[in-house]
């Protein structure tokens, strides 16, 4: 990236204030001056010091987390969070969860620095589809999901129409997946208890774009350039560019 934008975004002023730092020898790359703006460095391996203060440039962070169960969706709590599994990358504690998994629910946890597009892919506006998948208690049956599809009624508000596919029925037991676009308190939990059939384990497997795929519980993954800029666009966001 350009040396000037790498000293504005570490926060050594704007790209003109930052320019003329550049210009008048302020600023060395690996121990050498360089006066040109425009001089490329890579802020992973480059050491840029600005009158000796090193130049920290704090890009967003953006992976998938694979939430086992016991964690707690948080940055702080008395009990384990999901900090826990992130604490080997630099600077985690800037982190935070997008959305929640309850505490015994497990699956894709979208983790991020990107204040602006959390915002907007947790925001009823924007309406972005989240896929669980559930084990509910009892034998579930076509007739019994058909609320779900076209909005059940909960205690305080009616859920929009899912979209619900049963997978596997047992005796004690079913399978099924659902994708919503709403994100209330416990509102997977509460639609299948509506239609008597509480669920007894939850895993989130898709998030908008985001598939969960194989990866390992308590393991995280970087999103690629290709899968942010997919997400910022579900969101009417601009592609992020380096």
């Amino acid at each position: 990236m350009r040396l000037d934008k790498l000293l504005a975004e570490a926060g050594f002023g704007t790209r003109s204030q930052v320019k003329r730092l550049i210009r008048k020898g302020h600023v060395t790359v690996n121990g050498e001056v360089v006066k040109d703006p425009a001089y490329q460095v890579d802020p992973e391996r480059d050491e840029v010091l600005v009158d000796g203060e090193p130049a920290i440039y704090e890009r967003d962070y953006y992976l998938i987390l694979n939430k086992p169960e016991g964690y707690v969706t948080s940055t702080k709590d008395r009990e384990l969070t999901v900090m826990e599994l992130v604490s080997d990358i630099p600077r985690f504690e800037k982190l935070f969860p997008v959305g929640r998994l309850d505490k015994d629910a497990e699956g894709l946890l979208l983790m991020t620095t990107d204040g602006e597009l959390a915002h907007r892919l947790t925001h009823p506006k924007w309406k972005v589809p989240k896929t669980y998948e559930v084990v509910v208690e009892g034998r579930l049956s076509e007739e019994e999901i058909e609320p779900l599809r076209k909005g059940v009624e909960l205690k305080e508000f009616k859920a929009q129409p899912a979209v619900v596919e049963i997978l596997e029925v047992g005796e004690e037991e079913s399978r099924a997946r659902i994708t919503i676009k709403e994100g209330k308190y416990h509102q997977v939990k509460r639609m299948f208890a509506a239609i008597g059939h509480p669920v007894k384990a939850l895993k989130r497997v898709k998030f908008g774009s985001l598939e969960l795929g194989e990866l390992p519980p308590g393991e995280y993954r970087h999103l690629t350039d290709e899968e942010v800029d997919r997400l910022r666009r579900e969101v009417k966001l601009p592609p992020k560019r380096s």
